[in-house]
């Protein structure tokens, strides 16, 4: 069977991105800060380049890197610090406020059961004493075991100090060097590929571009969405909490589950309540909702071509076979994949065994 130019160029780089695949999977912990900050770099890389044509060569492109490096990575403490005031300032008053939530709950729930004949036997006393003591004794410890596990586990806590460094330098030589780099790729492709690959190459880029484009509005979005929630029910901290969950969505799952924990945990040193607990079932579970079935697929999955379903398919298999990294790159990857298949696809059907 004679194989065509077409065929053969979409062959040949179905192989280049089946190896890439069994290299991210065999090599997922060493590549994890050069794919980071390789993602970060192709979506910094047009910033750099409209800074760098704005002074029209009065500064050296050095210095354009420099500022949108240093610009993202405020930008990325900026997010991080809006969690920090809250950690410190309520995590100490936890303790207090447990024993009223659970007197609280009590006197809730049992004029509640009691009015569908439930007899309460519950001895909630006993309850209150024992996680307080619980807590007391055991914060301690806990602290205790964590720095036992950093001093056993030095190489772990080593690899994440090293990947917080690692990652600014990479994406720093990244940004200077990218079309360098990008034409270094490029000189392997033969000639006569040259026009595929060219237009393969940017078809691609147009598919990511609206995938970073639709995932800024998802965020903007619930950033919005969870800040209103969270205000409606009187939540001091609602818009710093609000904010960093619809900003640490980028992560899936990771954000959202953070941004829960933090508002769990301020609306009970609050309320002090059962209202904390329903505050964060309906504004959470309504932006899962949301953000599950119409933002995503909506404003990521139909700019980039991807169904609803291959949405949620893509992020668990990816989360699956390459832990972290694979959650990163798991949208991005399946756009470029998508294109590969439409190329196959086309050639397919206008083949001689299709149209028989």
């Amino acid at each position: 069977m004679q194989f065509t130019t077409t065929q053969k160029t979409i062959m040949t780089w179905l192989g280049i991105a089946a190896l890439a695949v069994v290299l991210l999977w065999l090599l997922g912990p060493v590549l994890t800060p050069f794919v980071v900050a390789g993602v970060m770099a192709y979506a910094l890389n047009p910033l750099v380049n409209r800074l760098d044509a704005l002074m029209r060569g009065k500064m050296p492109r050095v210095l354009a890197v420099l500022f949108v490096e240093i610009l993202f990575i405020l930008v990325v403490l900026a997010v991080l610090l809006l969690i920090v005031p809250i950690l410190t300032k309520h995590l100490p008053l936890l303790r207090e406020q447990i024993p009223v939530l659970i007197d609280n709950v009590h006197a809730w729930l049992k004029p509640l059961l009691a009015q569908f004949g439930v007899k309460f036997t519950f001895d909630f006393a006993h309850i209150k004493d024992f996680v307080l003591k619980y807590l007391n004794t055991n914060v301690e410890d806990s602290v205790g075991s964590v720095l036992s596990s950093v001093k056993l586990g030095g190489s772990v806590a080593l690899a994440i100090v090293g990947n917080l460094v690692l990652i600014p330098v990479v994406l720093f030589y990244l940004l200077i060097d990218w079309d360098r780099i990008v034409g270094r790729f490029q000189a392997f492709v033969p000639p006569r590929m040259h026009p595929a690959f060219d237009s393969f190459t940017k078809e691609s880029d147009a598919v990511l571009g609206q995938y970073l484009r639709g995932q800024l509005l998802v965020m903007l979005a619930l950033a919005v969405f969870y800040s209103v929630g969270l205000a409606l029910f009187g939540l001091d901290l609602a818009w710093p909490i609000g904010i960093f969950t619809g900003l640490a969505v980028f992560v899936p799952y990771l954000g959202f589950g953070l941004g829960l924990v933090l508002a769990l945990l301020s609306g009970l040193l609050q309320f002090a309540s059962i209202k904390a607990l329903v505050m964060v079932a309906v504004v959470y579970g309504a932006g899962q909702v949301v953000e599950s079935f119409y933002l995503t697929p909506r404003f990521v999955g139909e700019r980039i071509g991807l169904h609803p379903l291959s949405v949620i398919f893509a992020l668990m298999a990816f989360g699956q076979l390459f832990g972290f990294v694979g959650v990163l790159v798991a949208l991005p990857a399946s756009a470029v994949l998508l294109v590969a298949m439409r190329r196959v696809q086309a050639n397919y059907m206008a083949s001689k065994l299709y149209q028989g």
